[in-house]
């Protein structure tokens, strides 16, 4: 995950003025002159009034509408929320990934856009026959699932020592109907046999950073690993070549600023093509080699 360091410092809900007259258009504008972001607050909005993320047009259709009793408390709760910087998944419960609307809490993290850069790495690297593949630290399922709706040949097993986590993650496979195999476990821990690929968004978060104050309402154990970030990921390369077959993939996210530890990482882990993706904003935010047993 990213840290993000821009959180807006924003007012409370109590200070926006809103009363039993508010149009959908001045909840708006009102959720906006209080820092929130206009994205954030049409589907916070939409939330309030039952309505769908689809359906931002219909805000425009109805902005002089005024928000029913019901509505107004609610959109009066969840503004407070977002004001206090949870995160928008948390409140409305959903998050869209690689195409699939995954049902997510405070349980899991947020999952980001920049993770999608690993699901096409994983496509790009794996032929579409079938393959083992294994999604390290699944959390919401959200990396093995995007992998699983678009490789129905693959095998995909996903692993994570919470099983608040595996909970929320098998839910959501339950719900996309898609055959993920999951396992609790302490990373390799808990994998079974050879893949052709293992996949991890591992936490990479600095113990002690600055950023981890902006992400106190994700759970901290997905976040943050060891001084410098890295613990998670040494201990992943040191164990992966016991699960993977000769030439198999790992895959793994990190920090804008890790790509050259991390690749340093992997040579000396054995790995060859350590190679580095860029996410959506330019950013180094994967890094992987191949198992090439000597």
């Amino acid at each position: 995950m990213r840290p993000r360091s821009n959180w807006p410092r924003l007012k409370s809900a109590r200070d926006l003025g809103l009363h039993m007259s508010t149009t959908l258009a001045h909840a708006l504008a009102q959720a906006q002159a209080g820092g929130l972001h206009r994205l954030d607050a049409q589907l916070l909005l939409l939330h309030a009034c039952c309505r769908g993320p689809q359906e931002r047009a219909w805000l425009i259709a109805h902005d002089t509408d005024v928000l029913r009793p019901d509505a107004l408390a609610l959109w009066e709760a969840v503004l407070e929320r977002r004001l206090q910087g949870e995160p928008l998944a948390y409140i409305t419960g959903h998050k869209a990934f690689y195409g699939l609307d995954l049902l997510v809490d405070a349980r899991v993290l947020d999952p980001r856009a920049d993770t999608e850069t690993l699901v096409d790495w994983a496509l790009q690297a794996l032929s579409p026959s079938p393959q083992r593949v294994l999604d390290l630290g699944t959390g919401s399922g959200a990396v093995a699932l995007a992998l699983q709706h678009e490789r129905s040949l693959w095998a995909v097993h996903a692993v994570d020592y919470s099983a608040d986590a595996l909970a929320v993650a098998q839910a959501n496979a339950q719900r996309l109907k898609l055959p993920v195999r999951f396992s609790q476990g302490d990373w390799l821990q808990g994998a079974q046999g050879r893949f052709h690929a293992i996949v991890s968004n591992p936490p990479y978060v600095a113990e002690g950073d600055p950023h981890l104050d902006a992400l106190r309402h994700e759970p901290g154990m997905a976040l943050s690993s060891g001084s410098d970030g890295l613990d998670a990921i040494r201990t992943i390369i040191a164990s992966a070549p016991q699960h993977l077959h000769p030439g198999g993939w790992l895959l793994l996210e990190h920090g804008f600023e890790q790509a050259r530890a991390v690749c340093a990482l992997l040579a000396q882990g054995g790995f060859s093509e350590v190679q580095t993706r860029h996410d959506l904003a330019g950013l180094e935010r994967c890094s992987g080699g191949r198992f090439t047993p000597a």
